[in-house]
């Protein structure tokens, strides 16, 4: 029981460094944290709003295009 918590807390851990990632990938490091709040507040309700789908697509794209342009700078 024990060490599924201690798995459960790492995942949730790890997840988190994830993201904190996502956010200066996305050069958004130097901003305040209620803006970068704000902004994941925003997207997210427009990701829930009546044209969620079209939107969800668009940010799906860039973030792909993001992490391509990622790879291509690796190689």
């Amino acid at each position: 029981m024990q060490r599924m918590r201690m798995d459960a807390r790492k995942k949730d851990t790890r997840r988190k460094i994830e993201l904190g990632g996502l956010v200066i990938k996305a050069g958004l490091h130097s901003e305040a944290d209620a803006v970068i709040l704000g902004l994941l507040t925003l997207a997210a309700k427009t990701l829930s709003g009546s044209n969620s789908e079209t939107q969800r697509a668009r940010f799906l794209a860039e973030g792909n295009a993001q992490f391509q342009g990622e790879n291509h700078a690796q190689n």
